[in-house]
């Protein structure tokens, strides 16, 4: 029988972050501006060391190609998905990811749909959802003479929410949002507007408004598949699934047997905390842990009350 394993995160430095990261989740952070977690990753931007077991120190993508039995000898060439925690301490870009053929010929990687799970939000906070363009021709006049106000769609959010954010969605996270990102292992974004923001240099950031164009879908944002089952006092929501991943809300509030349905979980304690047992071993779990099962756990068992997503390929 094999254990989880736990996963070190990769604090990533953002001008649109803050200290979340620290305050509500307990991440050790130096000065300045922290707005992502990269908490289960092999992305070569920011990959995520394993904390236990005997592949202690070794880092994911590392793992994922000296093992691929462990993760059911798939077919995908790297570690396809991507865990993010983000702290939006002020708006993030407005932006648009690839899909993986464009991303694959011009950038050499995954594009990158996603999905967004709300961990808090300030009143009044809101995304940018999609676009108002009618065609392509509209959408770049839009863009040429910076009608924001006629083209962006604003959505406002609570915490609970969940969004789906497929390849060619033009989006934003708003100012006071925290948010636990599902994602292709991508790190591929254009900028379509920046606030006219500057870095403490008085540097504005690249804009990438071809690439852009090239990529953004039209019409409204596709909807997301989800279904929930409920099992005594525990609930279980489908939150989305397609080519991608599966992902999932888990509410743990009294004991739960469950076991891998999957080739492998990606998961991720997004609060209370609790216990895991897997055989004989128990493995103490607390808001902001993120680990792996893999194909040496077959079962295994929650107790206490957390909340947790879990996804898939």
């Amino acid at each position: 029988m094999g254990q989880p394993l736990f996963l070190q995160a990769v604090i990533q430095e953002k001008i649109w972050g803050g200290r979340k990261l620290e305050e509500v989740f307990g991440y050790p952070l130096k000065d300045g501006k922290f707005g992502e977690a990269w908490a289960i990753s092999a992305h070569p931007n920011g990959v995520s060391t394993i904390l236990n077991g005997p592949f202690q120190g070794m880092g994911l993508d590392q793992l994922y190609r000296e093992q691929p039995a462990l993760f059911g000898n798939r077919s995908e060439p790297v570690f396809p998905l991507l865990t993010k925690i983000l702290d939006a301490n002020d708006w993030l870009s407005v932006q648009v990811h690839p899909d993986d053929a464009y991303g694959l010929e011009h950038e050499g990687e995954l594009g990158k749909t996603e999905c967004w799970y709300v961990l808090d939000a300030e009143p009044g906070a809101e995304i940018i959802y999609g676009h108002q363009a009618q065609s392509k021709e509209e959408l770049a006049q839009m863009l040429a003479e910076g009608c924001w106000d006629d083209l962006l769609l604003r959505q406002p959010v609570q915490k609970g929410d969940f969004f789906y954010v497929p390849s060619g969605t033009m989006h934003a996270i708003g100012k006071g949002i925290l948010i636990l990102e599902t994602q292709q292992s991508s790190d591929t974004t254009y900028r379509v507007y920046d606030f006219d923001r500057q870095d403490e240099q008085g540097q504005t950031r690249e804009l990438h408004l071809q690439q852009s164009l090239d990529v953004l879908n039209l019409g409204p944002v596709a909807n997301s598949r989800t279904a929930a089952l409920k099992v005594g006092s525990n609930r279980y929501k489908q939150l989305v699934a397609n080519d991608f991943f599966v992902v999932w809300k888990w509410e743990i509030r009294e004991l739960a047997e469950l076991s891998r349905e999957a080739d492998y979980l990606l998961v991720s304690v997004i609060e209370g905390r609790g216990n895991m047992t897997v055989g004989e071993q128990d493995y103490p779990l607390k808001k902001g842990d993120h680990f792996l099962l893999l194909q040496d756990v077959d079962s295994w068992s929650f107790s206490g009350e957390m909340e947790l997503i879990v996804s898939h390929p």
